[in-house]
């Protein structure tokens, strides 16, 4: 079982990735691979494809995986998927996946890290999948430090805190980056794309409300805690409906290690 297996149907209602972006990440992410006239590709988390489905719908050599079997189901029915493809995706956990050694041209992890343990049991199976001369590519979307959003997360924080609610804000991204910088041969970040999004307070909160870790609190916790963040929405932003425009990138950082995957 996984977290995202209840959220699954409704995961992607406020996290669609604008037109075009998808496929402006599998053209970059197709520019870092290995020279290959068709690269194997290993999207670990795939989910719902937001990502995964344009790579789908060009017939690449791709297998999605995620430990979430509802999240895959969404994947599978995807809108942007051809009624006649069978898109190849495997439930399995990222610490043991079902794959020889240097299967994989290119291995992805997009926006995985959150909540995550035991990460370097995850990054070594990574690795271990991995052919000696492909790429590792980590890919997140990049917002303002000082937007909408990090501004809501800091007060929400706090109204949990104040709540007596000590919530795990574990992100094993910033450990995971430092170990690959030091262990890589090379690394670059790439910019796949740039794109203005309105965003809202209301937004926000309808989207945090479907996050794994939020949604694990007890239905009373939960209540106050939004009841109390739109109060302070209200004195700070005027209005849960006041909308700011803010710009928006999707990173991918490519990693190679071409003296061997061990």
């Amino acid at each position: 079982m996984s977290a995202y297996d209840v959220l699954a149907p409704t995961f992607d209602n406020h996290r669609k990735l604008p037109d075009g972006v998808a496929e402006a990440i599998r053209a970059a992410v197709l520019k870092c691979a290995p020279a290959s006239t068709r690269p194997r590709l290993l999207d670990l988390g795939a989910g719902s494809g937001r990502v995964g489905f344009s790579f789908i719908v060009a017939g690449d050599d791709y297998i999605g995986v995620d430990l979430s079997s509802a999240m895959l189901r969404e994947f599978a029915a995807h809108r942007g998927i051809a009624p006649l493809v069978t898109p190849p995706l495997v439930q399995a956990d990222g610490q043991q996946l079902p794959f020889p050694d240097a299967t994989f041209d290119v291995v992805m992890l997009v926006q995985v890290f959150g909540g995550m343990r035991n990460w370097r049991k995850f990054i070594d199976e990574t690795r271990r999948v991995m052919r000696s001369a492909g790429a590792l590519i980590i890919g997140r979307t990049r917002m303002p430090p000082d937007g909408l959003d990090a501004q809501m997360k800091q007060r929400l924080g706090a109204i949990l805190k104040g709540l007596g609610i000590a919530q795990e804000r574990a992100n094993a991204r910033e450990n995971v980056i430092q170990w690959l910088e030091s262990n890589a041969v090379r690394s670059q970040t790439v910019t796949a794309a740039l794109w203005t999004a309105n965003r809202t307070s209301r937004g926000f909160i309808e989207r945090h409300r479907s996050g794994a870790r939020f949604s694990a609190l007890s239905e009373t916790v939960k209540a106050r805690a939004m009841r109390d963040l739109s109060a302070w929405v209200a004195t700070t932003f005027g209005s849960l409906e006041v909308v700011t425009a803010e710009p928006h990138a999707f990173d991918l950082q490519v990693f190679t290690f071409q003296n061997g995957n061990r």
